[in-house]
């Protein structure tokens, strides 16, 4: 006699008509099932977006100040129509990590290095910048504690494109927190010792574009962050590999790339005693090169894909 089955049959519903099932993909165009989407219990998984500063003045620069470069401001301009005149400046990191900052002059600070983790960094940011807008003057730090929604992105809310740059200063350490006030015994400027030692030394090469040199301390880094295609840019890299054209300087080694918001941040090691200024000349040639390489469609030879395939195992992603 065969046994009998221990799987029963599953009763099934069908779904009444236009209504989603747990399974379905979400009708919000998330790709994600609707049971993990909008039909979760604790409501839509808040969209990731890849690439949030495209579009926006500066794109590669602002990637750079919210991962790589500890201490940096730049000045942003506000579109017609926003912010009545404010003076607005993002900043790599502020006092204890605030989203915001809204001065005793009404000029706003907009913290870069705060992850919201609402799934779209351009969008958490607007949202910061409206408060801080709308918040009294010398009104101190701003918030986001909810979810941003459908509001307005960074690049709502900013004048110029893609092609315009950014004004970008790199600071030694953490004392532009504090440069404009008086402090008489020192105290402020005694608290700020420890995150000033936290800080490696960095500057901005003038040369090209979102190229930073850095002392790590044992030895030291070139971080570029490019405005390219990655799978175009890898190929470009590739061939320039093979062809020894991917020093920066006499001694250094590319040592591979990540990804960062959308964009390919190659790697070079640099022997200790380099300096930026060392830089400036070759990295304008690199950039030659690269535009050269990035021109050719040519298929890749064989030692240019190894050198590709090469490239990608070297490849992390940090957003």
């Amino acid at each position: 006699m065969g046994k009998k089955s221990r799987v029963k049959a599953r009763a099934h519903t069908p779904e009444a008509a236009g209504e989603v099932g747990p399974r379905q993909p979400c009708p919000c165009g998330s790709g994600r099932r609707y049971k993990a989407c909008h039909g979760s219990a604790a409501g839509p998984v808040p969209t990731y977006v890849a690439r949030p500063f495209e579009g926006l003045p500066g794109e590669c620069d602002l990637i750079a100040m919210r991962e790589i470069v500890p201490a940096a401001t730049a000045p942003l301009v506000l579109a017609d129509g926003v912010g009545d005149g404010r003076e607005v400046q993002v900043c790599s990191l502020l006092p204890m990590a605030a989203p915001a900052l809204v001065r005793t002059d009404g000029s706003v600070w907009l913290g870069l290095q705060v992850q919201h983790n609402f799934g779209d960094p351009s969008r958490d940011l607007g949202a910061v910048l409206l408060k801080a807008l709308e918040a009294e003057h010398g009104a101190g730090v701003i918030g986001l504690t909810d979810a941003p929604g459908d509001g307005p992105r960074l690049q709502d809310l900013v004048a110029g494109g893609p092609d315009d740059g950014l004004d970008v200063t790199v600071h030694e350490g953490f004392d532009y927190w504090v440069a404009d006030i008086d402090d008489p015994d020192g105290s402020v400027a005694a608290s700020l010792e420890q995150a000033n030692q936290a800080a490696n030394p960095s500057l901005r090469l003038a040369s090209v574009r979102a190229a930073y040199w850095t002392d790590v301390g044992n030895r030291e880094h070139l971080r570029w962050v490019l405005p390219y295609d990655e799978e175009p840019l890898l190929d470009a890299l590739a061939r320039l590999h093979v062809a020894g054209k991917d020093v920066v300087a006499e001694g250094s080694r590319f040592v591979g790339m990540f990804r960062a918001h959308g964009r390919v941040v190659p790697v070079w090691d640099l022997p200790s005693g380099t300096g930026a200024e060392a830089l400036e000349d070759p990295a304008t040639t690199f950039q030659e090169e690269l535009e050269t390489a990035l021109a050719d469609t040519s298929p890749l030879t064989g030692d240019e894909r190894a050198a590709r395939n090469g490239l990608t195992n070297r490849q992390l992603t940090i957003r």
